[in-house]
């Protein structure tokens, strides 16, 4: 019985054996074939090798405005007394230029009250960012007054900031106003792109708005100089600023220009400055109007003097400011200012500085 019961165990393991072998020996032809068919398929199907594989940042928002070049890098300047060193307080996948009826010089909220910024219009809490380096040195209400938490300014939450640099001796400052909430305190050091807050209509405002002053020599509401021949602009792209005057050389104030390119295209519109004494011409160009990026070309100037239609062409050059005069009966200048003199030198310096013994 023992013998009968072994010889059936050893069956049993010689069947399963053998069944092992007959499952087991043909599987690695079949795998060797699959994977040549699917070498071959790759090969007619993707022969170029897989590509690298790169960890990108995560995009932003796509832009809500209209396509714009990137900025010039600050500081800018390619003439002599131009002078871009800020760039925008805005981010470039939102609008990040001035609102074309709020520029500086125009007259709101009364007749004698001058924009002494511009404004550019935002969602409620973009992000607001520091146009260069420096030391924040307000960062509260009150900064029309001067009155720390005075919560009926007109500039609402407003932060300055005194930068790191100046220009021509004179320090340089900038104003960031209408905040929602502020992301600095006063003394803290900022880099250029910083966030110092974000976009809101605290004060005297009719909408979301950063309203973006540059002062100097002092931080006060009388030491304004326009923003857009300070701020870079897009590149390829230029500023033109002019001096309209009657014949008399007196400075004409809120009278509507019209630039339009001589290909076609959109037609801008700008005022000159109205009156006002916070409002000051660049110390170079002595402009009373100033419109900023304007793409390279030549652009028709037209506007109307004693009910008769004036009319010029100017020509705008890519990071550089374009100049114009008119003068009344005597028309039309193109002729940029004469250099600044030295006018502080005593009248009878010597041409040749003599030696004492």
């Amino acid at each position: 019985m023992k013998k009968f019961l072994i010889l059936i165990f050893i069956f049993i393991l010689s069947a399963c054996s053998n069944a092992i072998s007959l499952e087991s020996t043909p599987t690695p032809v079949i795998v060797e074939e699959q994977n040549q068919v699917e070498v071959q398929n790759e090969a007619v199907v993707s022969p170029s090798p897989e590509p690298f594989q790169f960890s990108l940042p995560t995009p932003g928002a796509e832009p809500i405005s209209s396509w714009r070049p990137p900025l010039y890098p600050v500081p800018w300047a390619i003439a002599p007394y131009d002078h871009f060193f800020f760039t925008r307080p805005i981010a470039a996948d939102q609008i990040n230029w001035p609102v074309a009826d709020y520029r500086y010089g125009g007259v709101f909220f009364g007749i004698n009250v001058v924009h002494t910024g511009v404004d550019i219009p935002s969602p409620e809490g973009t992000p607001i960012m520091a146009a260069g380096a420096g030391t924040v040195v307000w960062a509260d209400w009150g900064l029309f007054a001067q009155t720390p938490g005075n919560q009926s300014d007109p500039y609402g939450l407003a932060v300055a900031i005194r930068h790191d640099f100046g220009y021509n001796d004179g320090q340089l400052y900038t104003i960031y106003a209408h905040m929602s909430m502020m992301n600095v305190i006063v003394g803290q050091h900022v880099e250029t792109g910083d966030i110092i807050g974000f976009v809101g209509s605290t004060g005297a405002t009719t909408g979301p708005h950063v309203h973006f002053e540059v002062r100097m020599p002092n931080n006060s509401f009388f030491y304004t100089y326009n923003p857009e021949l300070w701020i870079a602009p897009p590149q390829g792209w230029g500023v033109l600023a002019g001096r309209i005057m009657n014949t008399k050389g007196e400075l004409l104030q809120q009278m509507e220009v019209t630039v339009t390119p001589e290909a076609g295209g959109r037609t801008f519109t700008v005022r000159t400055y109205g009156k006002g004494g916070a409002v000051n011409p660049d110390p170079y160009y002595q402009e009373n109007m100033v419109l900023g990026d304007l793409p390279a070309g030549i652009y028709k100037v037209t506007f109307k003097y004693e009910d008769k239609r004036m009319q010029t062409w100017v020509e705008i050059f890519p990071g550089q400011v374009s100049y114009f005069t008119f003068k009344g009966t005597h028309g039309f200048d193109s002729t940029r200012p004469p250099a600044p003199t030295l006018d502080f030198l005593p009248l009878d310096l010597p041409a040749t500085p003599t030696l004492q013994p």
